[in-house]
């Protein structure tokens, strides 16, 4: 297992105790609680597409099905842009085809990870873990840009355990684990729910009227 692997999975064991927790970031101010969690469930049913439609693009990845793979990754693309669709409203078109570009190189970084794995290529396994840590950095520096509530080190470490979450994914596929399998899924579900609801109550903090 490479240094960059080792350290992902240790962030995926941090995130496991994390969301082990029921943890749920409090949103503050004057605001109305119903539209505070409508937002949430958005962008929890949102994020748990995301981690949906990838893992049937990883899934046909490894059983060469072109055609189902085909289908599978224009469901991924609807669903980014509705993701990024969401910060809309808050920060303008421009950050949303920021945010959609990040989401889309994490996107593209898993898919290299799925494919060097099948193939067996070490060094293009590696390099997608590069690119999937550096994305990390790159969505903690645009998420801290614009909301001062979002820190680079929480933000870095959540896509992070993210990625991990989907390198694991991979794995299993590979090696055929199947009872591993099921256990990682609820494990991912509930890891976006954690990044679902951090980016809730750090849009509440920032822009409490918009909630009120």
């Amino acid at each position: 297992m490479s240094k960059i692997l080792r350290s992902m999975a240790v962030l995926v064991l941090a995130f496991v105790g994390l969301v082990g927790c029921d943890y749920e970031p409090r949103a503050v101010g004057d605001t109305n609680p119903a539209r505070v969690a409508e937002m949430k469930q958005t962008l929890r049913d949102l994020w748990v597409g995301h981690i949906f439609w990838v893992r049937h693009v990883v899934s046909n990845i490894a059983t060469n099905d072109p055609a189902e793979r085909d289908a599978a990754e224009k469901e991924v693309v609807a669903n980014t842009k509705q993701i990024a669709s969401t910060m809309t409203p808050f920060y303008g078109e421009a950050a949303s085809q920021k945010f959609f570009s990040l989401l889309d190189n994490n996107i593209a970084a898993v898919r290299e990870y799925s494919e060097a794995t099948v193939a067996g290529n070490k060094r293009q396994q590696d390099a997608a873990l590069a690119r999937l840590a550096s994305n990390a950095d790159d969505f903690a520096v645009f998420l801290n840009g614009v909301n001062p509530y979002l820190p680079k080190d929480t933000v870095r470490a959540l896509i992070a355990a993210h990625g991990a979450h989907h390198v694991l994914q991979i794995n299993q596929y590979k090696e055929k684990e199947y009872a591993h399998l099921g256990a990682t899924w609820p494990m991912m579900r509930q890891h976006v729910y954690v990044i679902a609801d951090t980016l809730t109550a750090a849009l509440v903090q920032q822009f409490p009227s918009k909630f009120s």
